[in-house]
């Protein structure tokens, strides 16, 4: 017996050589990419690596599993662990014999992660430790939930996920994309651009009705962040609306109303780096999903009915003259007295104003912000080109590298600023360089939060969320509900945290595997479909920016007030009426329609029509108010 034992072993041994001196280090046994943990009672797909990938079998204690077809590769397809709290995983191949032992928790844990960054955000009003302490609980889930894996979670969670977030080379380039046009923006406000549009725009404004429409459109010129934004535009027009009898609050609405909505839809802002980066993430992880993720996010526009509607409600209000709520008695009081300052009047930070003012002694000259935004613009058009194949605009764009145009669009704007300002000889080196750093710090907080909203991602794709959302709601959540729902959640969750930005974070990564486990179970994940799909994207992203809208803690909320020099808490009061306004009718009449497959423009001319009977019912006419 042990002879026979011997000789096969020699003859094993023999094989092994024979079979590394034909095929050298080439050869290796078949290996499995196992998770760090389990959920129990969701089924897994565990990808075999090896030159006997395609015979190797794995073992449970209480199922066997045999490799299958996954792409290139091979898989064992539903593997589920037991009630135990710990599963072994043995793998078996004609090289070796390998095992693992994985940790197993109730699956419910794999949603407290991002649960308890919202729950932390609504207690403390501050985002940014709440998705810290999200990040500590997923990486100790990861660990086992054991005593040790508690201190362990909470160095992973920085030195790991933290850290590989930053290493991302997409995400690396959103940062530098976001930081590029910042700082471009810092340059041409300090060299008198944006004041020159500044001028341009508002230089007809001879009656209260004109004086509104041209900060209105002020807004719209300066899309390219909602920073620069509130803080030039409000900045800039105080004193016209002053001399025109509107009111600061009236100003602040505008200025509120024209930021982050406009910022969310137009194609070139600071923000599109960060809402497709969070879609790319997301979509990385659905199989059968081929969409680009900046062509994603342009179809999900059409579905955004909240920003149209809050800018287009700005324009009904200025052009009929009708008001309601407390900013009719704000405006009453302006009109007839002159007072346009509420009791309590603010100032801006000096810091803020510092920032993005001219360098006196400069002429102001549009054509210094225009043409650097100019080259942005069409920058990003030729970015996609190149990158892109295809013989019809939609093709190229779907399968463009939107990353690399970004970075070549923000490198090629940011030389176009500091090119003009060095040739026409109005900032030296060392001022231009003192604008770009005083502008990119705007996006620092906002850099922190998406850094932190990456690793949220990483973890909860490790923990499986979205599978276990999948098992517990793609049978049961109806799809014609699921934007609707996502659309409500976003704005409760931005308007208890007073941050868009992160709501998005948190919401996106799980909201689009959702989706589409949804959209599948319905036997409708298909281009005919897709319109959920894209609802769902707008859903989180209108939605967030609804709820920030309404927060009395969001960041542009307060600089809106700051830069109207209006008191804050009465910019909440008279701006919450109209962006409900506008929200419900969003809500009702565009994103609900739609989601039962009614075409997007009809449900967009049908929220306008509400939007504008709603306001012809509750209005009034402000008197003195000149219709010229």
């Amino acid at each position: 017996m042990q002879r026979n034992t011997l000789q096969s072993i020699m003859r094993k041994l023999c094989l092994a050589i024979g079979l590394w001196l034909t095929f050298g280090a080439n050869v290796s046994g078949a290996e499995i990419e196992a998770p760090q943990v389990f959920l129990r009672g969701i089924d897994y797909t565990i990808t075999v690596t090896g030159d006997d990938a395609q015979t190797a079998v794995l073992t449970t204690e209480a199922n066997t599993y045999y490799p299958q077809p996954d792409g290139d590769g091979w898989a064992f397809r539903n593997v589920r662990s037991g009630d135990g709290d710990v599963l072994e995983l043995t793998l078996h191949s004609d090289m070796q014999i390998t095992s693992a032992v994985v940790p197993v928790i109730a699956a419910w844990i794999s949603v407290l992660p991002p649960v308890l960054a919202i729950v932390i955000a609504l207690l403390i009003r501050s985002v940014l430790p709440a998705l810290m302490l999200g990040l500590w609980l997923g990486a100790w889930a990861l660990q086992g939930m054991s005593l040790k894996g508690l201190f362990l979670g909470l160095f992973t969670s920085f030195e790991v996920y933290v850290a590989n977030a930053v290493v991302n080379r997409d995400h690396v380039t959103i940062m530098l994309f976001t930081f590029m046009i910042a700082g471009m923006v810092g340059i041409v406000s300090r060299n008198g651009g944006m004041r020159g549009i500044v001028e341009l725009i508002i230089k007809g404004a001879s009656s209260a009705k004109r004086g509104q429409l041209a900060v209105w459109s002020l807004g719209l010129v300066i899309f390219f962040d909602d920073y620069s934004n509130t803080l030039v535009v409000g900045n800039s027009s105080r004193s016209i609306t002053d001399r025109l009898r509107i009111s600061r609050e009236k100003l602040a609405y505008i200025v509120d109303s024209t930021a982050a909505p406009i910022a969310t839809i137009a194609l070139v802002t600071t923000w599109i780096g960060y809402q497709v980066s969070l879609i790319g993430d997301a979509i990385a992880k659905i199989d059968g999903l081929t969409m680009s993720a900046y062509s994603l996010f342009l179809n999900s526009i059409l579905y955004s009915f909240y920003p149209f509607m809050a800018m287009f409600l700005v324009v009904l209000i200025i052009t009929t003259g009708r008001e309601f709520g407390p900013m009719l008695k704000a405006e009453r009081r302006a009109r007839s007295t002159g007072v346009t300052a509420p009791p309590v009047k603010s100032t801006v930070g000096a810091d803020d104003e510092a920032a993005l003012a001219m360098k006196p002694g400069l002429p102001p000259r549009a054509i210094n912000a225009l043409l650097p935004v100019a080259v942005m613009a069409g920058s990003i058009l030729a970015g996609l080109y190149i990158t892109g194949e295809g013989d019809t605009v939609s093709d190229i764009v779907g399968t463009a590298d939107s990353y690399r145009a970004l970075m070549w669009a923000s490198l090629l704007s940011a030389f176009t600023a500091v090119v003009m300002s060095s040739v026409q000889r109005l900032l030296s080196l060392e001022e231009i360089v003192d604008a770009w750093i005083s502008g990119a710090r705007f996006t620092f907080v906002a850099m922190i939060i998406l850094v932190l909203a990456w690793s949220m991602s990483e973890i909860s794709s490790e923990l499986h969320t979205a599978d276990f959302l999948i098992a517990s709601l793609g049978d049961n959540l109806p799809v014609t509900m699921l934007p609707a729902t996502v659309f409500v959640l976003a704005a409760f969750t931005a308007f208890s945290t007073g941050s868009s930005w992160g709501a998005m974070g948190i919401l996106l990564p799980l909201v689009m595997p959702l989706a589409w486990a949804v959209m599948s179970a319905n036997g409708q994940a298909d281009p005919e479909h897709y319109y959920l799909l894209y609802s769902s994207v707008s859903g989180v992203l209108a939605g967030a920016v609804w709820g920030d809208h309404c927060s009395p803690i969001s960041d542009t909320t307060v600089m809106s007030s700051l830069s109207a020099g209006c008191d804050h808490i009465e910019h909440v009061r008279t701006q919450l009426p109209y962006a409900l306004l506008a929200g419900g009718a969003a809500l009702l009449v565009g994103t609900v329609p739609t989601s039962f497959g009614v075409p997007w423009w009809v449900g967009m001319l049908a929220a306008a029509g509400v939007t504008a009977i709603s306001l012809r019912v509750l209005g009034e006419k402000v008197e003195n108010y000149h219709a010229d």
